[in-house]
């Protein structure tokens, strides 16, 4: 038979027991946060430089480098856009390249493949896209005077896939062509 003050040890006990187990899992969520953005960081890097990088040769422009930096950016705009996935721009000093795409088997090359196609909407002639066509994905991937990039992909609630990535030195200035 259990005293109060085996009850009120016991509760006790099991108070902070719960308050140890949700401090360690808010450690681990973090901890867990941080390693998923490290190991995607390390094991994706690739996937978005490559074909980021093969377009700038093909117009004789020096790779892009990686920024984990603008990649820690990336994973936080992503990751505020992860509620809803609407593809909205967030406003900073940085280059930015959206994409969506539905389902969560998307791929970084994918996105910037979805982004070059849009070169054929570019005229270098007049440095303008096309009436009513999109082209300053592509032009911000070839930007002369872009040097770095991070990336970051999340998959929304909704089950869809949404890629960022931040360019710095930012291209698509006005009055100026990208290469």
């Amino acid at each position: 038979m259990r005293t109060k003050f085996s009850r009120g040890l016991l509760g006790g006990f099991l108070l902070l027991s719960s308050l140890v187990s949700l401090s360690l899992s808010y450690s681990a969520d973090d901890v867990s946060s941080r390693r998923l953005l490290k190991a995607t960081s390390n094991r994706g890097i690739q996937q978005y430089l490559i074909p980021h990088n093969k377009l700038r040769a093909k117009r004789g422009l020096p790779p892009l480098k990686w920024s984990k930096k603008l990649a820690n950016y990336a994973s936080w705009w992503a990751h505020k856009r992860q509620g809803d996935c609407r593809l909205i721009h967030s406003n900073s000093n940085y280059g930015e390249n959206l994409f969506w795409g539905s389902g969560s088997d998307w791929k970084p090359r994918d996105a910037v493949t979805a982004w070059a196609a849009e070169k054929r909407n570019y005229n270098r002639k007049t440095n303008s896209c096309r009436k009513n066509k999109e082209c300053l994905h592509y032009t911000q991937i070839i930007w002369r005077n872009s040097l770095k990039v991070g990336c970051a992909k999340v998959v929304c609630r909704t089950g869809d896939t949404l890629v960022s990535c931040n360019y710095d030195p930012h291209g698509n200035v006005m009055g100026q062509k990208p290469f």
